[in-house]
């Protein structure tokens, strides 16, 4: 019996990479105004940002119903493959819960998986189940895997501009202006599932050196796991400089960057020019 690994689009792992691995990403819904469009389907990155910058409308993505779930656990049941699904944390979507929900008509062949991630570090934890299911582990082992290293798994951000936090309501129009005109970049992370602040950054490059304290000050990388960089935007200009002043970290310690854009379901709140790095610590 093969194992099946299903995931929805925010983790931000491409349709393309997904095809590569063997994996199924289901998108969420990304809605402009009247308009309602698949993530990463009928709505590239590309043309998720464009729209971003170039219109005032301010985006809004819903959850995966459970029948979408249903229809890609048939699959798999009927193909003879047992199912680990990994789901976007459930303290900022209903995903689990549908997944929850869609899962129950299947006796003991569908693991869900409440990832309390979302993002790149919801990446690492997609790309690791992979790994496991190339070396031929069962869905019990992966499980097993996955909820250990989901407590190590670490995504740290720099936000660009204070702007969409404030357009989506997780930020006050004056806290935003003044953080604007300060220069101020917020330094974020997940912690239990929902966006924390860990600090405040003047300028891009004070906010390149607060990741990389923060990540000496955790203990560091594990680089026998998987790691994952990310932007927001239609350029990663930005993520090439910190990885450019973060040399001491990451040269020689892995064979190749891996880059994603950053889709939907953090691009609305961050807006363009934000830069992420997700990791294990070390045990």
């Amino acid at each position: 019996m093969a194992v099946k690994i299903i995931a929805d689009s925010a983790s931000d792992v491409p349709q393309s990479t997904a095809e590569k691995w063997g994996i199924t990403v289901i998108p969420l819904k990304v809605r402009f105004g009247d308009n309602e469009y698949q993530d990463g389907k009928t709505l590239s990155n590309v043309e998720f940002y464009e729209r971003l910058i170039e219109t005032d409308i301010v985006p809004k993505t819903s959850q995966i119903p459970p029948a979408e779930y249903i229809d890609e656990f048939e699959k798999a049941v009927n193909e003879g493959d047992e199912v680990v699904c990994l789901v976007i944390s459930s303290e900022v979507s209903g995903c689990f819960q549908s997944a929850t929900i869609a899962a129950g008509d299947f006796d003991d062949k569908i693991h869900i998986i409440d990832t309390k991630q979302f993002c790149i570090s919801y990446y690492v934890l997609v790309e690791y189940a992979v790994r496991l299911r190339d070396e031929g582990k069962s869905a019990d082992e992966i499980v097993a895997a996955l909820e250990e290293a989901k407590t190590r798994v670490k995504v740290l951000s720099v936000f660009d501009t204070l702007e969409y936090l404030k357009a989506g309501g997780r930020l006050s129009s004056t806290a935003a202006f003044v953080g604007n005109v300060l220069s101020i970049k917020p330094v974020v992370t997940i912690t239990d599932g929902i966006v924390e602040v860990i600090g405040k950054a003047r300028g891009s490059k004070n906010g390149n050196n607060i990741l990389n304290q923060t990540i000496e000050k955790l203990g560091g990388i594990d680089f026998s796991m998987p790691i994952c960089f990310g932007y927001t935007g239609l350029s990663d200009d930005m993520l090439q400089k910190y990885i450019k002043d973060g040399k001491n970290i990451y040269e020689g310690k892995i064979d190749s960057l891996n880059i994603v854009s950053v889709g939907a379901t953090i691009g609305t709140y961050a807006g363009p020019g934000a830069i992420a790095v997700a990791f294990f610590l070390n045990k």
